[in-house]
């Protein structure tokens, strides 16, 4: 989602989980591989395990930031019909 902060544009990262909760939240300038991993890795230090399935919209930048993260198990992609 976009953001205008000041005049600027930014990417506002959420992570939801399956009842709707926000679990954490982000706000970069990029949106890339590098921001995805620091949300990744900011999610799995706070809660402490890795979860049973991640589901995404299809930003190339999340495969990148699972491989980066060394574990692509449990990632999906989303696709709207």
């Amino acid at each position: 989602m976009v953001i205008s902060i000041r005049g600027g544009k930014y990417w506002l990262w959420r992570a939801v989980d399956n009842e709707g909760e926000v679990l954490d939240f982000l706000v970069q300038r990029r949106r890339d591989a590098q921001a995805a991993k620091k949300l990744m890795v900011k999610l799995l230090k706070k809660h402490g395990f890795a979860p049973s399935r991640v589901v995404t919209d299809r930003l190339r930048s999340y495969p990148a930031a699972f491989r980066a993260i060394g574990d692509l198990s449990f990632y999906r992609s989303w696709r709207r019909r």
